[in-house]
């Protein structure tokens, strides 16, 4: 039941994202655009996915545990760190140079996968690169990954 809970999500999530044009290019770049010709149309489609989101948590949390998984894992740290800060400012210089992120992407792949194959061999050459890089150590999360251990059902 989980793997066609994960496919329905999965495909939902990809139609969500062409229906609202999410995997555009051109229309996430006019959104980034702020002092050109500003596209505010990509900010009620954030919102939207925020709204879900909460409400699919609150639920959640209500009853204890998700519909579909043994326990709810909420993360736990909230302290920003150099491969955090990184991660998120490399992220951004992508999305805003290609008007590209990963879920996007492999969903452009579906009905434009010229337009989309090199971002995706560029996403996916540094998700191999970044494995070369060390992740440091810390004592805090030691064996908790971050997750608060009664929501790991520990």
């Amino acid at each position: 039941m989980r793997t066609v809970s994960a496919f329905a999500a999965g495909l939902l999530f990809g139609l969500g994202l062409l229906v609202s044009g999410m995997s555009d290019p051109a229309k996430v770049l006019g959104f980034l655009d702020l002092a050109g010709h500003w596209d505010p149309s990509l900010a009620l489609v954030m919102a939207g996915a925020v709204a879900v989101s909460t409400l699919g948590t609150l639920v959640a949390r209500r009853r204890g545990r998700p519909l579909l998984a043994p326990r709810l894992e909420i993360p736990t740290r909230r302290d920003l760190d150099l491969p955090l800060v990184a991660g998120a400012a490399i992220f951004g210089l992508g999305w805003g140079l290609a008007g590209l992120c990963p879920g996007p992407a492999l969903t452009l792949l579906t009905v434009a996968p010229a337009q989309a194959a090199t971002f995706v061999a560029a996403m996916v050459a540094g998700m191999l690169l970044v494995r070369l890089v060390p992740e440091p150590a810390t004592d805090r999360d030691a064996g908790r990954g971050g997750v608060r251990p009664e929501a790991r059902g520990a």
